[in-house]
């Protein structure tokens, strides 16, 4: 199983609908708030290239995007194959 992290927070609809899609799949992901730790959010911003918008997503260390991102791979057929490993 592929290793897979979201930065969220709370209150967002966004990381509710990703963390739904991961668990509807049976994927178990880390998640890091970054609403109350700014060193996490600055990593995320870091590792993301910039993006400061929650959810961030990364799976096997590939920056995947947001929750958008994640819905399109899901639609293209690409998701599962990411997380198989």
């Amino acid at each position: 199983m592929a290793n897979v992290e979201i930065y969220s927070g709370d209150y967002c609809p966004y990381c509710v609908r990703a963390k739904n899609l991961l668990k509807n799949k049976g994927v178990e992901f880390v998640e890091y708030d970054v609403q109350r730790d700014l060193a996490r959010q600055a990593a995320m911003v870091e590792r993301s290239g910039g993006a400061r918008s929650i959810p961030q997503i990364f799976i096997n260390g590939k920056h995947i995007g947001g929750c958008d991102d994640l819905y399109a791979l899901d639609s293209r057929g690409e998701l599962d194959p990411m997380l198989a490993g």
